[in-house]
């Protein structure tokens, strides 16, 4: 299904089964370039909420889904099964590995690599600028990267071209300055590591991850 509000550009291919609600907009151009110069692809099952902005070469895989009011800039790659929260902004050049799940009002700039599993709480902020505005801050772009089934707790910043290591799990409201290493748990501002993964428990004495 596919709302009579959308607005979907030329050179855009869905695929089936798909559930577009009002005032989506799919394959905008970005500055420079022309409708339809740029093919976006969206694959099967996809669910993509209203008021959603997905610009024009995007290649995003199958049972995709979105909240409302995203906002996916040009050139990325994303797998299947992504779920992107309500106002959440990707910019431009990223890639999204399978089975991320990006909550709410997330920030995803240029750049930057979230692999397979990983899972960003909401108003996660990644960066990219060492220097923002510098003179030449464009030059030296540097995304983080989320490595396999990391998770980032709500309200956490993570400074330009750290990364956090896989399994790894960062407490919510941290600074993260430096690379997380696999498996360890960090937290506070700058963040460190306070712990193991393994050593994490609920209160019944059940294992919080496998």
């Amino acid at each position: 299904m596919i709302s009579s509000t959308a607005k979907i550009y030329k050179n855009v291919i869905i695929g089936k089964n798909p559930t577009i609600q009002d005032y989506v907009v799919i394959g905008v151009p970005p500055k420079g370039k022309k409708e339809g110069d740029l093919k976006t692809i969206i694959g099967d099952n996809a669910l993509i909420r209203s008021h959603t902005v997905i610009y024009a070469g995007n290649k995003i895989g199958n049972n995709f889904q979105t909240g409302h009011h995203v906002n996916i800039r040009e050139g990325n790659v994303i797998g299947d099964n992504v779920s992107v929260g309500t106002k959440t902004v990707i910019e431009f050049n990223t890639i999204i590995e399978d089975n991320v799940r990006i909550h709410s009002q997330a920030f995803i700039p240029e750049y930057c690599v979230l692999k397979k599993g990983c899972w960003i709480g909401p108003n996660v902020v990644l960066t990219n600028a060492k220097y923002p505005k510098s003179k030449r801050s464009k030059s030296f772009l540097k995304g983080v990267i989320v490595e396999e089934n990391a998770k980032i707790g709500a309200n956490s910043t993570i400074l330009p071209g750290v990364k956090v290591g896989k399994n790894s799990l960062v407490g919510a409201g941290s600074v993260v300055t430096k690379d997380v290493p696999p498996n360890k748990v960090v937290a506070g501002n700058p963040a460190r590591v306070i712990g193991d993964v393994d050593d994490l428990f609920y209160e019944d004495g059940d294992k919080a991850y496998e």
